[in-house]
């Protein structure tokens, strides 16, 4: 027996079952791990997994045996900042990144280790700049430098308010009938956006933590949520907000493959070993230099080399 797993807390998941469309609980067995994953969660939404009865636990009558082979998923270091990893949902087709440049103020390192992950995962981003009623011209000046960085990079760049149902249709084409992860900072309105979406989702939200200007946590878990059939299907999932990124598996050979612009700039450099840091002959420093490349992008390199030196990365506070 196979199913699709909807949310996981703990050791127990809620699955919808292949066949007849059925959901049930389901218990992971402890001995459940994958090969060379260090993860503090073996089994995550969106997973497809293999069942078996349980047969003396009536509450819950099956257990997870086995984990389907997953096409991607999205991983980060765990934030106990030990060796293990966290990984926020398998299978996704897209992911929503979204981003405020006012309460909470989201930083170009918490993006850029994201749009990092996803793409060595071959996972496609959207950015989401949520609260845009709220922004003045400050606001909006900053706005338009993060659009004038990434929209070239090819990451699409969306405006949207929430609350106000600013900007709400040019998302539907990229959601529609696919498998969703919504992830940012607490406090960046994935709720709200979710009951914007999908009406009667009724997901709680909270304000603004007025002392440190950061969000507060209202999703706990990570959970599928359904679009609507009627605009194409598929699901959304929901995760909870998380404050710092670490990247894992990450090195100064292989970072700036996940880079676009590195990447892109990377075949003009004089060594094919090149780190981009001090090699002379460097085509991403030059282009630095000539201000091609984003300061803020290559703070983010530099960044994410230092997470292999001995777990010096410490989340955002």
């Amino acid at each position: 027996m196979t199913g699709l797993v909807l949310r996981c807390v703990g050791n127990l998941c809620r699955v919808l079952l292949d066949g007849d469309g059925g959901e049930c609980d389901a218990l992971v067995k402890g001995n459940l791990r994958l090969k060379g994953l260090r993860s503090t969660n073996p089994v995550v939404v969106g997973d497809r997994v293999e069942l078996q009865p349980t047969r003396e636990d009536l509450e819950h009558p099956y257990y997870i045996t086995a984990i389907c082979p997953r096409r991607n998923y999205i991983i980060r270091k765990a934030s106990n900042l030990s060796k293990e990893s966290h990984i926020l949902a398998a299978n996704i087709d897209v992911a929503l990144l979204v981003v405020t440049m006012i309460q909470p103020e989201t930083s170009f390192t918490f993006v850029d280790r994201f749009l990092a992950t996803a793409e060595a995962y071959d996972i496609p981003v959207v950015l989401l700049f949520n609260k845009i009623d709220l922004y003045g011209e400050e606001e909006n000046r900053r706005l338009a430098e993060w659009q004038l960085i990434y929209a070239p990079l090819g990451y699409p760049t969306l405006s949207i308010s929430a609350t106000e149902g600013i900007g709400l249709e040019e998302v539907w084409p990229h959601i529609a009938g696919r498998i969703v992860l919504l992830s940012g900072h607490s406090g960046v309105g994935k709720s709200s956006l979710i009951n914007a979406l999908l009406p009667g989702s009724s997901l709680r939200t909270h304000s603004i933590s007025l002392a440190h200007g950061t969000g507060m946590h209202t999703t706990t878990y990570s959970a599928m949520i359904p679009l609507a059939a009627e605009r194409g299907g598929g699901y959304l999932i929901d995760s909870p907000g998380i404050k710092g990124f670490g990247t894992l598996e990450m090195n100064e050979h292989n970072a700036h493959h996940y880079f676009r612009e590195f990447f892109a700039l990377s075949e003009g450099c004089r060594f094919n070993n090149c780190t981009h840091i001090n090699e002379p002959g460097c085509a991403v420093l030059a282009a630095l230099e000539r201000g091609e490349i984003a300061p803020s992008r290559y703070v983010s390199y530099l960044g994410i080399l230092g997470d292999e030196e001995g777990g010096k990365y410490r989340p955002e506070q």
